[in-house]
């Protein structure tokens, strides 16, 4: 799959879920393509898989106070913590962006599998795959933060005893 097509489909997503949903204007950054662990995070990262004939993980990932500010929004109220709204917000919040890419994706691909959200939240952690797979990488600025959407795909493979897809999950 092109990553240039990927691009797009996450930046399309993306802008459909922060514009309609949020109502939040978003600025697009350059997107990158890179397989070396990242950096070390502080904030919040929600990991969704998916599987089909392509299988991987997308990723959202914000600071603590971007967290806040996106679930304030979507809430309608102010958060002074990351609780377990935030947290349950920033999950949806990235549910409804890949799951949209999911839904493009399976034009061109066939039916697709989403995981539900797994959200992780905390200071100095770093998150990376098993293997070494490219990501797909596309930040934006919102509301004077920055956050990111990752996005990992690789064909699936084919179980040759059952004949099941096998998901081979990667978490960024």
């Amino acid at each position: 799959m092109q990553q240039e097509k990927l691009v797009e489909m996450i930046r399309t997503a993306t802008h459909e879920v922060f514009g309609t949903m949020l109502g939040i204007e978003l600025t697009d950054g350059e997107a990158s393509v890179g397989q070396s662990a990242p950096e070390p995070i502080d904030g919040v990262v929600a990991i969704v898989g998916l599987a089909g004939r392509w299988v991987g993980t997308g990723t959202f990932s914000a600071s603590a106070e971007g967290a806040r500010k996106i679930a304030g929004t979507m809430l309608m109220q102010e958060y002074a913590a990351v609780d377990d709204e935030v947290l349950d917000a920033v999950g949806e919040v990235t549910n409804m962006i890949i799951g949209n890419v999911k839904t493009t994706i399976e034009e061109e691909y066939g039916p697709m599998g989403l995981s539900i959200p797994t959200v992780i939240y905390g200071r100095n952690f770093t998150t990376r795959s098993v293997g070494r797979n490219e990501w797909v990488v596309v930040p934006f600025t919102c509301m004077d933060t920055k956050v990111e959407v990752h996005l990992c795909l690789i064909p699936g493979s084919e179980n040759q005893s059952t004949g099941r897809q096998t998901a081979i999950l990667t978490m960024q």
